[in-house]
This record gives structure tokens, C-alpha cells and sequence, in this order.
């Protein structure tokens, strides 16, 4: 994600479906129409541009699935998402260096295209997913260069919604409009692209959860530990977990923290992640009392950190479906998120939601958490409950090779 959301520890899951367990226009197990799993010999390929965060964890969450259901896989990125995406365990030739960009620049663009058809056509993949609009518009052209009879179906999955400054709120629309003219399906990480990508032109357009992958919960003693670690004391502790990127608007939360320092006990606010903005956080932070707000850089104990902390925020300014939400709501605690994207969807009545940008109330949702222990449980109750709803990673990703078989089936050549 950069989209979903971008955070450290666990994975996302893969999916297709909108409620639990269902894929697109299927029930459970199934994709569109209701077709079977595929076979073993079926090809996949996975494109994805500059990813991190959830976006990542998805596309190797799926990639992984997949070779363990027996597909061939090959997934194409550039160099620094292979890294993350850590494929080169999965055996020889299944990464592929493909450079590319987060702006458009012609002459690196017409190169990926050239290496992505000459890839395509040595390949033969059945399918082809691609992740992020730039990466489906890539793949499209590419793939308008084979010849008729031997072009693979297009996924494109839109996880991310359109940059905010003009010029490449632009471009980023002209890549939407050829991923949803150009591919067999699109799928939407939240309604309101669904809603967007279908403006745009797409006649097969639908909504996908991405569901976080579900690990052994925290000991106590690991808790206890972290507690410590954060300064312990009786303090209360607010978490964020995140990328440390503009989306995220975990400088609004920063400027919340400064509400709460007058607070006794005060609370140590804690931010989890790496990313562009952990210098200039750091420094906004300095300008608090020592100790106040923390940086923590990447952690692989999320669970652990949640189970120490008393309110999850999520100050983001868009999000779709965020993994750092769900795994909060999985375990119970109460969660103060912005009103935007795909979290009212998500969270139902388990969160407390605020408007984006605003830090006076995040500021006022928090402590009103941190002063009510009756709001608290009520908030840790209702985020259980909708985190039952959830799907799984497992049924998520039998709808996804369902659907996988489905389009491999009826590739139409002269399209």
C-alpha cells in the first residue's frame, strides 16, 4: 500500500474479496464467475514500481502464495523493491530487475517497456498482475506490443490514491485511464478508487481487501519488555506505526503530542517505522520535552508494541485499508484513525475517526481514550468483533488464484 499502510513487523495478506473469505463476484474459494483454482502449470507474473510498506508486503504475500500453490511465478521490479520483497530466496530466475520510477522520465519508462516485452515474450506468463498504476500502465503497452496471439491477461491492483500537486495528480489520472481501458480486471484497494478507476473507463473494476497476516500474539513478558523500553512508569503510551512519509501525517501527530504534554502521568508518544520524513520528524519532535515523543525505527515487534500500548493512532491523510489497523483491532485495542479512505469501511464502530490534518482532534479523541476507560473497552470490544469480519490471508488467496484461472481461461488473443 504505499497504500495500504506502510509499517514495520508482519505482512499484508493477499485478496481479492470484499467480505470475508470472497473474491471478486465469487463465494468463498472462488473468482469472478465462480471458476475453480488453477492448475499447477499456470504462469504468473507480478510488476511492481517503488514499493514499500504494505504495497510490498502484499505483493510478496501473494507471491509466495502462489509458488506454494504450485504456480510458476516471476515477479518484476526495480532492483530496491526485489530487496524488499526479499525474492531471491524463492529460487533461481523468479526476480527480475525492471527500472522504474515514481515520476514520469520517457526515455527510463520506454526502456522498462522494451524490457518488460522482450521479458513477456521469452516468458509466456498466462497472467500478468501488476501493482500500483504506473507498473499497470507499463505492463499494458507492453503487452499491446506482443503479438495478438500471445498477450497474457492484465491485473493491475490500484492501491494508492492520486499525489496531491497538480502536475502529477495529472499524470497519475492518464495511467489510472490506461490500466482501466486496457486491463481484464482492476482491482481497488477501497471504494473510493473503485469508484475513481470506474470514471476512468473500467468496464471489470472491483474492490479487494488486503488482509493483515495473523501471528502468534505476544508474550506477556515480551509486553512487559516493551513497556519498559518506552519508559514504563504508569505513563501511557500512544503508538503509531507507519513509513515515516507525507500520507502517513505523523508530523499531525506530533503537533497533537504537544496538547497532551501538560497531562499527569504525561504520555510518551511512540512512533514505529522508517522512511523520507525521519529526519525532519525527529527534529519537530526535538522541540518537545525529552522523552515525550519517540522515534523508534523499524521494529519487527509490532505485536509486542501494540500489546504495550494504551490508544493506536493513525493519523494518515489517506489510507485504503490499513495492515497497522487491522492488526490493532485484532488485538483489542482502541483506535484513533482519520476519516479517509477505506478506514470507515474498515473499522466500523471499533475506532474513533477524525478529520485528516487536524491535530486538535486527534488531540481531543486521544485523551478522551487515555481519560475513559469506559470508551476504551467499548472501543477494544467493537474492534474485535469487526476484526472477526476480517477475511483471511488463506481465504483471500484462494479467491485470487480463482480468479487467476478465470482470466487465464478466457484470454481473448484478438482483444
Amino acid at each position: 500500500m504505499t497504500g495500504g499502510a506502510g509499517r514495520t513487523g508482519g505482512a499484508a495478506g493477499t485478496g481479492t474479496g470484499g467480505a470475508a473469505g470472497t473474491g471478486p463476484g465469487g463465494a468463498a474459494g472462488t473468482g469472478p464467475g465462480g471458476a475453480a483454482g488453477p492448475g499447477p502449470a499456470l504462469r504468473v507474473a507480478f510488476v511492481a514500481g517503488v514499493a514499500a510498506g504494505g504495497t510490498a508486503a502484499h505483493v510478496a504475500a501473494l507471491a509466495r502464495g502462489c509458488r506454494e500453490a504450485g504456480l510458476t511465478v516471476s515477479v518484476l521490479a526495480p532492483p530496491a523493491t526485489l530487496r524488499v520483497l526479499a525474492t531471491g530466496s524463492a529460487g533461481p530466475g523468479s526476480a527480475v530487475a525492471l527500472r522504474m520510477g515514481t515520476g514520469p522520465r520517457p526515455d527510463r519508462d520506454g526502456a522498462a517497456v522494451v524490457r518488460l516485452r522482450g521479458w513477456l515474450a521469452t516468458w509466456h506468463p498466462d497472467v500478468v498482475h501488476a501493482h500500483g498504476v504506473r507498473a499497470g500502465a507499463l505492463s499494458a503497452v507492453a503487452i499491446m506490443l506482443l503479438r495478438r496471439a500471445a498477450r497474457p491477461a492484465l491485473v493491475v491492483t490500484v492501491h494508492n490514491a492520486p499525489p496531491e500537486s497538480h502536475p502529477a495528480a495529472v499524470v497519475h489520472a492518464q495511467l489510472e485511464r490506461v490500466c482501466a481501458r486496457r486491463a481484464d480486471l482492476v482491482l481497488c484497494a477501497s471504494a473510493d478508487l473503485l469508484d475513481r478507476l470506474r470514471v476512468r473507463g473500467a468496464a471489470h473494476a472491483e474492490q479487494f481487501d488486503v488482509p493483515a497476516v495473523v501471528g502468534e500474539p505476544p508474550t506477556a513478558s515480551e509486553v512487559a519488555a516493551v513497556r519498559r523500553e518506552l519508559g514504563g512508569g504508569g505513563r501511557p503510551v500512544v503508538l503509531a506505526a507507519g513509513r515515516l512519509a507525507p500520507q502517513k501525517g505523523l508530523d499531525v501527530l506530533i503537533d497533537a503530542a504537544a496538547r497532551w504534554r501538560d497531562r499527569e502521568p504525561r504520555p510518551v508518544t511512540v512512533i514505529a517505522g522508517d522512511g523520507p520524513l525521519a529526519a525532519a520528524l525527529r527534529t519537530q519532535a526535538a522541540g518537545l520535552a525529552d522523552g515525550d515523543v519517540r522515534l523508534l525505527g523499524p521494529r519487527s515487534d509490532v505485536p509486542a508494541l501494540l500489546g504495550a500500548a494504551d490508544v493506536v493512532v493513525v493519523p494518515s491523510r489517506w489510507e485504503a485499508r490499513a495492515l497497522i489497523v487491522q492488526e490493532a483491532m485484532r488485538a483489542g485495542r482502541p483506535v484513533v484513525a482519520t476519516h479517509v479512505g477505506g478506514i470507515p469501511d474498515l473499522t466500523g464502530a471499533g475506532a474513533l475517526l477524525v478529520p485528516p490534518g487536524d491535530p486538535a482532534a486527534l488531540a481531543a479523541a486521544v485523551t478522551a481514550v487515555l481519560d475513559q476507560p469506559a470508551l476504551a473497552a467499548r472501543l477494544s470490544r467493537a474492534a474485535r468483533v469487526q476484526a472477526a469480519s476480517f477475511p483471511s490471508a488463506a481465504d483471500a488467496l484462494t479467491a485470487t488464484l480463482a480468479c487467476y484461472a478465470r482470466l487465464a481461461a478466457h484470454r481473448s488473443p484478438g482483444r
